[in-house]
């Protein structure tokens, strides 16, 4: 079920201040698709999750579920959230401490005066999904953390919604927990074939969950596009920022050459992606992923790179699977991810390629 968002406001009052939580946002969801908010705290991702299930009134704009206007500002239309078909799972769960979980998921389906035959054939096939038969009769409470996420999943589940909203679902979970839950919860969504709409600041859960992701900053839109996309191909520097660990150096245009855009840098010239869009002169910052730098004790280990450069190795930290090593050229500071038998030491002189595909020229 497609969602569209059209000139989308939110305005809060805090302090006598008013704050733009929401700035004319167009946007439109995919049906059938896991499609990410994604941006910092104050974004507006929530409100705009908010918006969309109707416990959020916008200041004006409109918004279509299926087809179905649930919110206009300008034809005063408001369909309230329990008649919007949506599935709802919160940050807290939300699960009610004095239900068992068959209590707590069969609670949604109870309210909407379901045979009581087909409230218990709809509450046991969702707990199957969710992998939750036998714990039917246990407080629900008394399940562990992401049993009690995964609780919370099939009450939102239990009626069939077309649309089901997610806000940072994961967050109270650990981090090998929060892994091993975004693996069954991608498999489980894309399964179902329903549209899911995952507001989250996690950059790594926004990158492995979803289809497509939008970029949001101080309300607004920044940027959409599938994973790869984001990650690799970004149009703005906030978005390359963002989205990863990424080295940012200042420079300018300098031509359009062949197949690439060379950037003349604090570091020296960069042979980058091609972007001919960008003019010579223009200032820009080249976008460098960590794990795309090439370091080497001796020159000859980094021939062939059209990017190479020398600079001194001044911290060197073991993070497990790599090394993470920052290295100095002038006063441009570049972290580099290197591999654990690397035989380098803090303070050496290094060489160091970039092939110019992994450079990235950002306008400002």
């Amino acid at each position: 079920m497609e969602i569209r968002i059209t000139r989308l406001s939110k305005d809060f009052a805090s302090e006598g201040k008013r704050i733009h939580a929401l700035a004319k946002v167009d946007l439109t969801i995919p049906a059938n698709q896991i499609f990410t908010l994604l941006g910092p705290s104050g974004c507006g991702k929530t409100t705009l999750l908010r918006c969309i299930v109707g416990l959020e009134a916008p200041d004006e704009g409109e918004i279509t579920i299926g087809g179905e206007v649930v919110w206009s500002g300008a034809r005063g239309v408001f369909v309230p959230p329990e008649k919007r078909g949506l599935g709802m799972v919160f940050q807290t769960y939300a699960i009610w401490p004095h239900m068992t979980v068959f209590e707590n998921v069969a609670y949604p389906l109870q309210a909407r005066k379901r045979p009581r035959e087909e409230i218990r054939r709809m509450v046991m096939r969702t707990l199957e999904r969710v992998q939750l038969v036998g714990f039917e009769n246990r407080p629900a409470t008394k399940l562990s953390g992401g049993q009690q996420q995964r609780v919370a999943l099939a009450r939102a589940l239990a009626a069939e919604p077309k649309v089901i909203l997610f806000d940072e679902p994961l967050s109270n979970l650990d981090a090998k927990l929060r892994e091993e839950t975004r693996k069954e919860l991608r498999r489980f969504l894309t399964e179902l074939k329903i549209t899911a709409v995952y507001v989250t600041h996690d950059r790594v859960e926004a990158l492995s969950l979803s289809d497509a992701i939008a970029v949001m900053k101080d309300g607004r839109i920044v940027e959409i596009g599938d994973p790869h996309k984001i990650y690799f191909d970004s149009d703005h520097r906030f978005v390359a920022d963002f989205i990863g660990r990424a080295n940012l150096i200042d420079g300018r245009v300098a031509a359009q050459e062949g197949a690439h855009t060379r950037v003349d840098s604090v570091i020296g010239p960069i042979a980058c992606q091609l972007r001919p869009q960008l003019v010579a002169g223009s200032p820009v910052a080249v976008c460098i992923r960590p794990e795309f730098i090439r370091v080497a004790a001796r020159a000859q280990d980094t021939e062939g790179g059209a990017n190479r450069f020398r600079g001194r190795l001044e911290s060197l930290v073991f993070v497990g699977e790599a090394y993470e090593g920052e290295i100095r050229v002038g006063d441009q500071r570049l972290i580099a991810r290197i591999h654990p038998a690397a035989a380098l030491v803090e303070g050496v002189e290094v060489e160091f390629a970039v092939e110019p595909e992994h450079c990235l020229a950002l306008s400002h």
